[in-house]
């Protein structure tokens, strides 16, 4: 399913209740929407998968496509006393890590990350809110970040953890957090990228490192990951629904 063609599903499905989506800053709670686009989540799921497999690759540009503006959306600085502590020291006591159902947890140094199987790609980033813009992106590649840690059998899921809080809403805490399954995970555009444009990654745009999934939404690419867990469900994270913004109406599938 083409990215112009989810959003007009997206909306469709809002301008037929009179509620408006302004993208990642306010979710609509009509009732009528959300079944609307919980039926066009499941339909795109099982014909992307269907259709282009696991392992199609979204669209890779030419570097005179690169957007000379990128937009930064959502939070753009997270204002939390570790995070500023980390910018202010370059990142260098920064970790990431990842634990849960692996049987070698990993803490890994930004310079640890850089030396790991990396991609470099150009891809448009579609943003619910209905604009696109191009970039350039280079970082480790998750999947054999993963089969480091040794991905034990019941994992379904890739959980990530971020600095950002976002207003306090719904579930009392606002923590940014994301989640995917493994198929997504190991695909090979899937990359915690550390540069943009062939610069280091800049604050606004996430980093250290931002999640890159490019088969799917803007709102699906955590960015300011601190931790990654491997879960068998994501059920009793946040309200149950998969991510920050699917806690608040979002769908956890967002393929284009």
């Amino acid at each position: 399913m083409k990215a112009a063609t989810r959003r007009g599903l997206l909306g469709a499905a809002l301008g037929a209740t009179g509620a408006g989506v302004s993208g990642c800053d306010r979710i609509a709670n009509s009732p009528e929407a959300n079944r609307s686009l919980n039926l066009a989540e499941g339909l795109n799921f099982h014909v992307q998968r269907l259709l282009l497999g696991r392992r199609a690759l979204a669209r890779e540009y030419p570097a005179s496509a690169i957007s000379p503006d990128f937009r930064a959306n959502g939070t753009v600085n997270p204002d939390s006393e570790d995070y500023q502590a980390h910018v202010a020291g370059g990142f260098k006591d920064w970790r990431l890590e990842i634990g849960g159902l692996v049987e070698r947890p990993l803490q890994l140094s930004l310079d640890e990350l850089r030396q790991a199987p990396s991609r470099t790609q150009i891809t448009r980033h579609d943003c619910v809110e209905g604009w696109s813009s191009i970039g350039k992106w280079k970082g480790a590649r998750l999947g054999p970040l993963l089969d480091r840690a040794g991905v034990k059998p019941q994992a379904k899921y890739v959980a990530f953890f971020c600095a950002d809080t976002l207003e306090l809403t719904l579930d009392g805490t606002g923590d940014y957090y994301e989640t995917i399954d493994l198929a997504d995970a190991r695909h090979p555009q899937t990359v915690l990228a550390y540069e943009m444009n062939d610069r280091p990654l800049p604050v606004a745009h996430g980093a250290p490192i931002r999640l890159r999934l490019e088969r799917q939404l803007g709102y699906k690419m955590a960015k300011y990951v601190m931790r990654i867990e491997l879960i068998d469900s994501f059920a009793g994270l946040g309200l149950g629904k998969g991510g920050y913004w699917e806690d608040r109406g979002y769908q956890w599938y967002a393929g284009i």
